[in-house]
């Protein structure tokens, strides 16, 4: 027996492709642009995502036949604002330096789009290892985006991937700097995170037009 029927695997496959948080359904935007200038950040935040999301969903769905609809919100808003400080401790236990760099984006989890988004259109109404699929399937397909905005940012921006110097050293001008090449410091601001997680949404969209095309 499988241990995933075929409409678990696609909680977990969908959003990494098809229904994307970011590129699909366009949520999470801020934090998209505001903390991959670094692929290590990237990584922390997505992993943080997943927690939080996995984690409350799990949450929500146990709670969900004993929540008042009139608060439910603000119940959904304690779980997720639990779940948000204590990985903030955790960062910044192990990671106290990261902690810093993330520092209120980390906090801003709490007003994620898509972790309020999953709570109601799915933790509320499915049980919980439906809504921890769900949560794990959409905070990985959040959390893939974030890395690939993340690497190109870095790499063409700072020359470097999760700190490593991959392209050469450019004061001593070894590797591509040897042959002339200079890191683009516009990757490193705002607008150029946009252009790139733009470019990224127009192949994801043109993909699954030509998908629903071909079908």
């Amino acid at each position: 027996m499988a241990l995933l029927s075929k409409k678990d695997a696609g909680l977990l496959t969908d959003p990494l492709t098809d229904n994307n948080p970011i590129t699909v359904q366009v949520l999470g935007i801020c934090s998209a642009l505001a903390i991959t200038a670094e692929l290590k950040a990237s990584i922390v935040m997505a992993l943080s995502v997943m927690a939080v999301l996995a984690l409350g969903n799990v949450a929500i769905s146990l709670l969900r036949n004993i929540i008042p609809s009139k608060i439910r919100i603000i119940v959904q808003l304690v779980v997720v604002a639990a779940l948000v400080i204590i990985v903030d401790l955790i960062l910044k236990a192990f990671s106290y330096e990261l902690s810093k760099t993330l520092s209120v984006f980390v906090g801003l989890i709490i007003t994620n789009c898509i972790i309020m988004g999953r709570f109601e259109a799915f933790a509320l109404g499915n049980g919980p290892w439906k809504s921890f699929l769900d949560g794990i399937g959409n905070a990985a397909g959040y959390g893939l985006i974030l890395v690939i905005v993340g690497f190109f940012r870095e790499l063409l921006g700072s020359g470097t991937l999760l700190g490593f110097k991959v392209l050469g050293d450019p004061i001593e001008k070894t590797g591509l700097y040897a042959i002339g090449y200079e890191n683009n410091g516009f990757m490193l601001l705002s607008p150029m995170a946009l252009i790139v997680l733009g470019i990224i949404i127009w192949i994801q969209r043109s993909r699954n037009k030509v998908l629903i095309e071909e079908n």
